[in-house]
């Protein structure tokens, strides 16, 4: 299980060898559009520029700037220099962005004026003039659109001298991608180009992407779906990526009416897409599929998009893994009948449901979800060893220098992701919840992803998030903080409740409740509120609401 042979770890020199005049990519900001052989030259020329810059194998080069195609060709002018490429997440306030470069300590870091010094829209301040952030001397602070976008415009009428490509091994540190925080401070997950590409590979095997396909990419760049699955899969397979700046509902809708073959998002955005008043499916025509995960979705939204004639594949991966499962574009009435469903294991991923002692469980039971494979990640970034290469921690968390947790296939070890799954007799995986999310009411497990599944059916329900909160009597009980469908034009509240009575609204969701889960799963508690706490990928953050829950505990009646 592995790469196959004399695939390319450079997809792009590959593909200008092989196809230099097929359209490679486009980007909606610029209006540009590349063929196979032009983006080849532009990561050539940024090398190039990069190393006139001082830009040297090892070295961090960090970027905070919307999506463009400039951010793909940054990525891989690194690593033709054996440098790591780490995008910073721009909806992250500043000192939350500084505790970043304190732990990445980058030698460059680039920043679109979009975003002023750095920061989400409306801070000021420099991240570099923050406490934590790394001294100013050994991180330089340079415009993005003068001194990379513009530069490498500039090469293309006046060209630098081209530079040979490092020999670094597909192994090596290639990109650090920070972890969503879902559960605190986040992570910088490395990747390696052997990951990349395998997850690209694997994303193209299970959606069945070829040389005619086009994705959009409008997810954030600073996540996984948007840099390495929205572009590495087509880069794999000798197709066409176009790139946007952010998710826009409206204008995702006439793009996927423009000849879209494929789309990944979160189900929040696919909800979104069906709210903008230019919504009209039946015009995306060339659309496989839409394809989601990063977020539970259940099997309501499923059947609810193949009524609108829309096949919604839903996927499943983490950070840490790339691609690990996958719903693929079959007949609808064969992804009803799996509606709930993430799919089954890709080519290049081994996927195993396990119980407590690490052995795998039979067919239906409840088991950690674990995956091995060459798209897994080989640890978090842990600074710079001794010898100049990157130290690597464990993905189990503990702290310590990476090394294999547990045998896993084909000489991969597995990751334990911390998920709970079941596989059916057909082989498609069902995730269940977050092991940590599970409680426990009157002795009996409660799975707040059934209990969302269940309250997502109701109509009047837009979004649901539910955690464990304790109780006298059960010792844990379910909370269900619930958002209203927006009411009628002009009906709709402004005050910290959406609701005129909630006490009624709550006994009406309990009853909605009865006919598809067991009682005791049933919420005890409801809190209606205007939004959910979510990461830049869509996750809910629930260590958010268990946090304001325990403020409630610590307070007393």
């Amino acid at each position: 299980m592995d790469i196959p042979p004399g695939f390319s770890l450079d997809p792009i020199r590959s593909g200008a060898i092989n196809y230099p005049g097929r359209t490679a990519c486009c980007d909606t900001t610029t209006l540009e559009c590349w063929t196979y052989a032009d983006l080849d030259g532009d990561v050539s020329a940024a090398a190039a520029h990069l190393a006139e810059e001082g830009v040297r194998a090892g070295d961090r080069v960090a970027v905070l700037a919307p999506n463009s195609v400039y951010l793909v060709i940054l990525q891989h002018a690194l690593m033709r220099l054996g440098a790591i490429f780490v995008p910073l997440n721009w909806r992250l306030s500043l000192p939350e962005l500084a505790g970043l470069l304190a732990d990445c300590s980058p030698a460059l870091l680039y920043t679109h004026s979009s975003h002023g010094s750095g920061g989400n829209a409306g801070t000021s301040g420099s991240i570099l003039t923050t406490e934590t952030a790394p001294p100013p001397g050994r991180c330089r602070h340079l415009d993005w659109t003068q001194t990379f976008v513009d530069a490498l415009q500039n090469a293309r009428k006046s060209p630098l001298e081209p530079i040979t490509p490092r020999a670094v091994s597909a192994d090596a540190a290639a990109t650090i991608l920070y972890t969503s925080g879902t559960s605190g401070r986040p992570k910088g997950v490395v990747l390696t180009r052997r990951n990349m590409a395998a997850t690209g590979l694997n994303f193209s095997a299970l959606g069945a992407v070829d040389g005619a396909s086009l994705l959009l990419c409008d997810a954030p760049m600073f996540h996984v779906i948007g840099l390495v699955v929205a572009v590495w899969a087509p880069l794999a397979s000798g197709a066409a990526f176009v790139v946007s700046p952010r998710f826009d509902p409206a204008a995702t809708n006439d793009r996927l009416a423009s000849g879209v073959t494929h789309y990944f998002c979160v189900p929040q955005m696919a909800d979104a897409l069906a709210r903008a008043p230019n919504f009209r499916p039946e015009g995306w025509t060339r659309l496989r599929a839409l394809f989601t995960g990063g977020a539970p979705n259940p099997p309501a939204r499923v059947r609810g998009w193949l009524g609108r004639g829309v096949l919604m594949a839903d996927g499943y991966g983490t950070t840490e893994t790339g691609t690990a499962l996958g719903m693929p574009p079959l007949s609808p009435a064969a992804v009803a009948a799996k509606a709930g469903s993430v799919g089954r294991q890709p080519p290049l991923a081994r996927v195993e449901i396990l119980d407590e002692l690490g052995s795998p469980v039979g067919v239906g039971e409840a088991g950690e979800v674990a995956v091995a494979g060459p798209s897994v990640s080989p640890g978090y970034w842990g600074g710079v060893a001794e010898d100049g290469r990157a130290r690597l921690l464990s993905l189990d968390g503990s702290g310590a220098t990476a090394t294999a947790l547990v045998d896993g296939e084909g000489g991969y070890p597995w990751y334990r992701t911390g998920d709970v799954g079941r596989r059916d007799e057909d082989g498609f995986v069902y995730i269940m919840d977050r092991r940590k999310d599970v409680f426990i009411s009157g002795g009996e497990n409660v799975y707040p992803a059934e209990v969302e599944a269940a309250l997502a059916t109701h109509p009047k329900v837009a979004e649901v998030a539910v955690i464990g909160v304790p109780d006298a009597r059960w010792g844990e009980v379910g909370r269900a903080y619930i958002v209203l469908a927006q009411q009628e034009e002009g009906q709709a509240g402004n005050g910290a409740s959406q609701h005129p009575d909630e006490t009624a609204a709550s006994a009406h969701l309990v009853e909605h409740c009865r006919s598809l889960i067991g009682g005791y799963k049933i919420p005890k508690q409801f809190r209606f509120v205007h939004g959910l706490p979510r990461t830049g990928s869509g996750k809910v953050m629930k260590h958010v609401l268990k946090a304001e829950a325990a403020s409630e505990t610590d307070r007393g009646p």
